[in-house]
């Protein structure tokens, strides 16, 4: 398989879905496959007309496994190819991290180093019963980086990040949701269907409201303090046509038709 196909997107109306596509082999990524995550989700940033990205792998084995480790002695040992593989990697993260549209990330099977970072990179994170979690890295004498490690801190706190890299242990669905790792448990065989209602429920919503509220949030992240104009932004949606449009359709008692303006 060509490491650019390993990462795919569909669009149907206004959702998108990005699959991480190489089942063979636990839909695990390549220098190539990161970039081309990437890519893709910069697209959808530049794309108005998306109202919500659900995350998924190709089959009911994995999410994903993480990094390709088998192409690792040839493509992440001497220092500029681990420069260049960090640089892939980041881009990946970045892509999925900075993507305006909210996210949804359907998880099924294993769930692993860098497919566990992506996932934490989702606003919304959805998986199965049986589903497994976890970044042995300490058994590859591997360290995580700063970068790769963010999603995870801001998904589940310090404490659980830190079982996960210390431990390398895999957790279970149960665990993993009590950890902040997901947020919802389907049945196995349901996530897909789950996490198509859950997109189409937040594409319902006003869509620039929607990127506010996800900027406004990860804004909060940062402890540094709000400047005067950060804190007069969220009333600008007062000004926006989906405002009277919502207002208009609560009083009269229909459904609102946002246009994201």
């Amino acid at each position: 398989m060509n490491s650019r196909d390993r990462v795919r997107a569909e669009r149907d109306g206004g959702l998108a879905t990005v699959v991480l596509d190489h089942p063979a082999k636990l839909n695990v990524l390549d220098r190539r496959g990161w970039e081309r995550l990437g890519e893709v989700f910069r697209g959808l940033a530049e794309d108005d007309s998306v109202r919500c990205v659900v995350v998924r792998g190709a089959g009911e084995r994995a999410f994903s496994a993480g990094s390709d480790i088998g192409s690792f002695a040839e493509s992440r040992t001497a220092p500029a190819d681990v420069r260049r593989y960090a640089d892939a990697v980041r881009s990946g993260i970045d892509g999925v991290w900075n993507c305006p549209h909210p996210t949804v990330a359907a998880v099924e099977g294993v769930c692993a180093g860098g497919g566990l970072i992506v996932a934490s990179c989702c606003d919304v994170r959805l998986c199965g019963t049986s589903c497994r979690f976890g970044a042995p890295v300490n058994r590859l004498g591997l360290t995580m980086a700063y970068e790769e490690m963010a999603p995870v801190l801001a998904a589940a706190g310090a404490g659980a990040l830190l079982e996960v890299l210390l431990t390398g242990d895999f957790v279970g669905a149960e665990r993993a949701r009590e950890m902040g790792i997901v947020h919802r448990i389907a049945p196995d065989g349901e996530v897909a269907g789950m996490a198509r209602a859950l997109a189409e429920t937040i594409a319902e919503g006003a869509p620039l409201v929607n990127r506010w509220h996800k900027k406004f949030v990860r804004r909060l992240l940062d402890t540094s303090p709000l400047a005067a104009d950060e804190r007069a932004e969220p009333y600008e949606s007062c000004q926006t046509r989906d405002y009277r449009e919502g207002v208009a359709a609560f009083v009269e008692k229909r459904e609102p038709r946002f246009l994201g303006e």
